[in-house]
């Protein structure tokens, strides 16, 4: 296995600065003080309500979702600030040194049929909101083939396959929840359907700590069971630094 000493690539580096750049933006991670949702069916909280206690400069967001008993609209809103404590008490993300032997090959397998997959969410009480999961991200490792599921998203303004995974560092090593890695959504001369298999590169040099990790406001998916990967993945990030005995 290639020494964990390797230096990262120029466009690693660059990755590590936006991600800095990113969660310490106007409406990053750190800066979500807030996130509230109606009852089912409830009309949106009125914008002076939602503001109280909140200076001019804070940011105000709307969500909308469905509730996960009844299936209603559900009608939420979020308060961003950049005083928040989270962004205040915030030194920097610790990472794993660069390993050039988690850039992997592997492949997008679109799955037979359109297929849900339940993800439970960190604020949810163990209950679970099904995603749509588009195909399996396929790759090998040490000899073993690993078939992790991936659903479709949009992240930094394009199209993206989103996988939710977790590790054996997690809790000791690396976030306790799990991590996330984002791909781009492989392109084709022509409409990918189900059936298709696309190659692609993987690598867990990118994987990042989910919002959770930055604000106790932020709903994340947890890893399903298939995407528990039975070894250490000692690549990307690692979990967030804060000062003194802060966490969010």
């Amino acid at each position: 296995m290639s020494s964990p000493q390797t230096p990262a690539p120029a466009a690693h580096t660059a990755w590590i600065a936006s991600r800095r750049a990113t969660v310490t933006a106007p409406q990053g991670a750190l800066a979500l003080v807030l996130t509230h949702w109606s009852a089912a069916g409830a009309p949106p909280v009125p914008e002076s309500v939602a503001r109280e206690g909140h200076p001019d400069a804070a940011l105000l967001t709307r969500l909308h979702r469905e509730d996960i008993d009844s299936g209603e609209p559900q009608e939420g809103y979020r308060i961003w600030r950049q005083d928040s404590p989270a962004n205040l008490a915030f030194e920097g993300i610790e990472y794993y040194d660069y390993d050039p032997s988690w850039v992997l090959p592997g492949r997008f397998e679109l799955v037979d049929e359109e297929r849900v997959v339940p993800f439970e969410h960190i604020r949810d009480d163990g209950a679970t909101r099904a995603l749509p999961v588009s195909g399996d991200l396929v790759f090998e490792r040490d000899g073993q083939e690993f078939r992790l599921a991936a659903f479709d998203t949009a992240y930094g303004g394009s199209a993206k396959l989103q996988l939710v995974f977790g590790d054996t560092t997690n809790g000791a090593e690396s976030y306790g929840a799990g991590r996330f890695l984002f791909l781009d959504r492989p392109a084709s001369e022509r409409p990918l359907v189900p059936g298709d298999v696309v190659d692609l590169e993987i690598d867990f040099n990118r994987a990042i700590v989910p919002p959770c990790g930055f604000s106790s406001q932020m709903n994340c998916p947890l890893p399903p069971p298939q995407n528990r990967l039975p070894l250490p993945v000692r690549a990307g990030e690692k979990r967030v630094r804060f000062a003194g005995d802060f966490h969010p």
